[in-house]
């Protein structure tokens, strides 16, 4: 049975825009709302040159890297063509207007990891 881990309220998330889930191994993960409050989660790093993509530009169901405008799209975490190459997609759950991560996947990789207070960016 999957265990979910609380983060926040899908408004606590800018529309079009991302939080930040600090963990201390394995990577950040990034928490995106579209425009249409969908919310998806991926690996905080840009398969290209790890630029974080919680600071890029959310349009559709996709963002962009903010280093080099690479885009990652929100369902599978792969580049769009001709750039390839994917980040690790996070399972969400919205309910009742609350956003949890699967704590099994955000734990996954990183021995012992645990996740902390979810960060808003600046």
């Amino acid at each position: 049975m999957t265990q979910w881990k609380t983060l926040c309220k899908v408004e606590d998330i800018p529309k079009l825009g991302a939080r930040r889930v600090t963990r201390k191994e394995g990577g950040d993960v990034a928490v995106f709302r579209t425009a249409d409050d969908k919310v998806f989660a991926l690996l905080d790093k840009c398969p290209h040159k790890g630029g974080p993509l919680s600071q890029g530009i959310v349009f559709g169901e996709s963002v962009a890297c903010p280093l080099h405008n690479w885009t990652i799209g929100f369902h599978d975490g792969c580049a769009a063509a001709p750039d390839v190459g994917c980040v690790q997609k996070f399972s969400v759950k919205v309910e009742g207007g609350t956003v949890s991560l699967d704590l099994d996947e955000l734990n996954a990789g990183a021995a012992a990891s645990a996740t902390e207070p979810v960060k808003a960016l600046a």
